[in-house]
């Protein structure tokens, strides 16, 4: 999109790259994620849904299973979401929950393919997760 900078450009087309891959056939809705890690690495995933529902995976958690498959431990800078909804879907609960596993208040960026943008943190959408300090109380 021509009015995205360019570290936000630079995943938008990575995760519309990913999102042309969705295995989608139960809802129809395609989405393509991709993040950024600390250290400059991208990686994306699409969701790819499954008949019994509850073990579809969304695009958010394909992005970070692909990069703990490649790298191991990693830490997401910034994560981008593209969906062609309108507004641009935010990410689900459960992805939610992963996203913090793996970040510190990492940058979310909803879109879809008009190019609207939202930009907000992990901590404006998720205040409150569940995190390893809890299993330590």
């Amino acid at each position: 999109m021509a009015n995205f900078k360019p570290e936000i450009l630079e995943l938008y087309e990575a995760a519309k790259k990913a999102r042309e891959n969705s295995y989608s056939p139960y809802s129809g809705f395609k989405v393509g994620a991709a993040l950024r890690t600390v250290d400059g690495k991208i990686f994306a995933g699409c969701n790819v849904e499954n008949s019994s529902y509850g073990a579809t995976i969304c695009a958010e958690r394909g992005a970070i299973q692909t990069a703990a498959a490649a790298v191991g431990s990693f830490k997401i800078k910034e994560i981008l979401v593209v969906t062609d909804a309108s507004p641009a879907w935010p990410p689900c609960g459960l992805c939610r929950q992963v996203i913090t596993e793996f970040s510190d208040n990492a940058t979310l960026h909803v879109t879809n393919l008009k190019g609207e943008l939202r930009t907000l943190l992990m901590a404006e959408i998720f205040p409150n997760p569940f995190t390893a300090a809890d299993l330590k109380k």
